[in-house]
């Protein structure tokens, strides 16, 4: 027969988990504690309005003791025994459920809810020691003693101002908990807490500029924004702010000054729940393509874990994302609208995060499509520039090395666009096709076509040429091209590279069947062709003079200029440089008559 039996608590094993492994770090405990006497507040605005009320929470470090003082709302000794010495209950967690939060958030959010702040406490202390004094009873204070959280003893305490006292009686072991750690830790975690809240006499709290009511000016605003970025901001100054304000989020994004490459990612954004830091390192809030940003949002929806050291992973969170991506592209958008000055700074520091960038969205390439730069032959160009310089149109090569082909086009003084960096081959495609330039793949049957034009020598003289000029792997061609004093050009054949890439042994290792098999279908497409072009120029006279030349000076220059052509070949396996160079000094010798 099934019976029903309760379930048994370990008390002694649960408060050791919760106040020692809850939390990764001890520090965390400042938090908790600064955010009830916080609460404790914001509860004394909702439930005892007082126009002469101000609220004031102090923590100090002294004689090894850490304090932490508030004048909130207090505790009965009801709210004693209910509330602080029961865990996973707390009173704002009551207020909030009740609807109290919404109904006085004009006073300052609750932040509180899981009721597990207080045993942050015994984390870090050998004795925990609470005095207190209700709003509702301000003629009674009670003492709370406790060493373990398991146990504890309350009694009757001289009467004192409303409000609560908290003394943890600090574990020898506790690293740093000095005035100067005490001191950073608040800065870090409580900040933009609404409170004041001091050390000593010292103010932690920071006015953040998205609170702000009006009344400034646009420029006031701005310099308010920056100066507020440069607190937060640990590498180098801010180039640029961007102001955030949505219905999950507010707060401030900025461009960091760090220069950034499309390898790193040095995202950076601090998130506060209410007013308390939950983590300064939240990048998942940021698009990926935004390394080189960073930021402080507040939020009242994003919800923190039990621990308040993380945020839930949840529609709220998603929501959040989305909406702090589209702010960002639209103040990106709005600064190289409006500040030509600053825009020019975040592209010579990040132009390659931001071809990442405009490649994944419309709207950032529409904006950035003439500013930003591709890596070319030239050195770095902005596309309405390199397009004048190539006659109306955009070279692209994929080579590891710069070979004949863009020397070809250097020839021509049109620069190439070095495909095989980040982004810069997608970002021109995506600008021709947009504004209607003509994209010349290099080393493509279709992109030769554009340049190496058929010619009228007769067949013959062409294969001589060809049989002259014959190489391991290479398809020998006689074309026309310019310039005419250029006698050939050696191009790789990246089709055939790829094809062979793809169905070589290792790719059968990193590639599943399924897809291999796909692949391969598609690669069949690609007639078993040489690796490499040599295009013989049909228009150089140097070529056209081998036909008059008796046959042991012709074989002398053949010798020569073949050693020429291989020059720019690559360093691969037929033909590495070593045999290269041999080649030519032989082909010199030869021509000396040695």
């Amino acid at each position: 027969m099934t019976s029903l039996h309760r379930t048994q608590v370990d008390l002694s094993g649960l408060m050791r988990v919760l106040s020692e492994a809850l939390y990764s770090t001890p520090f965390v405990a400042v938090r908790e504690l600064v955010q009830n006497a916080h609460d404790s507040c914001t509860r004394r605005l909702a439930e005892a309005p007082d126009a002469d009320y101000q609220p004031d929470i102090e923590v100090r470090v002294e004689q090894g003791q850490l304090i932490v003082r508030d004048n909130g709302a207090g505790l009965t000794l009801d709210e004693i025994h209910s509330y602080l010495a029961t865990v996973g209950t707390g009173y704002t967690r009551t207020m909030r459920e009740r609807g109290d939060d919404e109904r006085h958030a004009h006073n300052g959010e609750l932040i509180g809810y899981f009721g597990l702040g207080f045993l942050s406490a015994f984390a870090v202390s050998d004795k925990v020691e609470f005095w207190s004094s209700s709003w509702r009873t301000p003629e009674l204070a009670h003492r709370f003693i406790s060493r373990s959280g398991e146990t504890y003893t309350v009694e009757a305490a001289p009467a004192r101002a409303i409000g609560s006292e908290l003394r943890l009686h600090l574990r020898t072991d506790v690293a740093d908990f000095s005035e100067r750690g005490i001191r950073l830790w608040l800065k870090r975690y409580c900040c933009l807490l609404p409170h004041p809240i001091r050390y000593g006499k010292d103010a932690i709290n920071i006015d953040p500029p998205w609170r702000n009511k009006g009344g400034l000016s646009a420029l006031r605003s701005k310099a308010l924004a920056m100066e507020f970025a440069e607190l937060f901001e640990d590498q180098q100054a801010p180039i640029a702010v961007i102001a955030l304000q949505t219905d999950h989020v507010n707060g401030l994004l900025w461009v960091r000054g760090t220069s950034s490459f499309a390898s790193s990612d040095n995202r950076k954004l601090a998130v506060y729940v209410r007013g308390m830091l939950i983590r300064d390192d939240e990048r998942d809030l940021l698009p990926r393509w935004a390394g080189f940003i960073g930021g402080v949002v507040e939020s009242s929806t994003l919800l923190p874990t039990a621990s308040r050291e993380t945020l839930r992973s949840d529609a709220n969170f998603d929501q959040a994302a989305d909406e702090i991506r589209q702010a960002l592209v639209r103040g990106l958008i709005e600064l190289a609208r409006d500040d030509a000055a600053s825009w020019a700074r975040v592209v010579m520091r990040h132009n390659q995060e931001l071809l990442g960038a405009a490649i994944v969205d419309p709207d950032l390439f529409a904006v950035m499509a003439t500013t930003l730069t591709v890596p070319t032959t030239e050195g770095d160009l902005n596309l309405p520039e390199l397009t004048a310089r190539s006659g109306g149109s955009i070279s692209i090569s994929t080579e590891e090395q710069i070979g004949m082909d863009s020397l070809l086009m250097r020839a021509l003084k049109r620069p190439v666009v070095l495909g095989r960096r980040f982004g810069a081959a997608a970002f021109s495609r995506i600008y021709g096709e947009q504004f209607g330039v003509t994209i010349i793949d290099l080393g493509t049957g279709t992109g030769d076509a554009q340049w190496f034009k058929s010619t009228a020598l007769p067949i013959a003289q062409q294969q001589q040429l060809q049989a002259w000029f014959a190489l391991p792997d290479t398809d020998i061609l006689v074309r026309e091209f310019a310039p005419a004093s250029l006698p050939f050009a050696l191009v790789s054949n990246r089709e055939v590279a790829l094809k062979r890439a793809l169905e070589a042994d290792e790719a059968n290792k990193r590639m599943g069947q399924a897809i291999l098999g796909l692949v391969r279908n598609f690669t069949q497409s690609i007639d078993n062709a040489a690796g490499k072009r040599l295009y013989l120029n049909a228009s150089n006279p140097l070529l056209l003079k081998l036909f008059e030349l008796p046959d042991e000076r012709r074989q002398q220059a053949v010798q020569l200029l073949r050693a020429l052509s291989l020059w720019n070949s690559g360093n691969d396996k037929d033909l590495p440089f070593e045999h290269v160079l041999a080649q030519l000094n032989d082909a010199v010798l030869n021509l000396l008559g040695n």
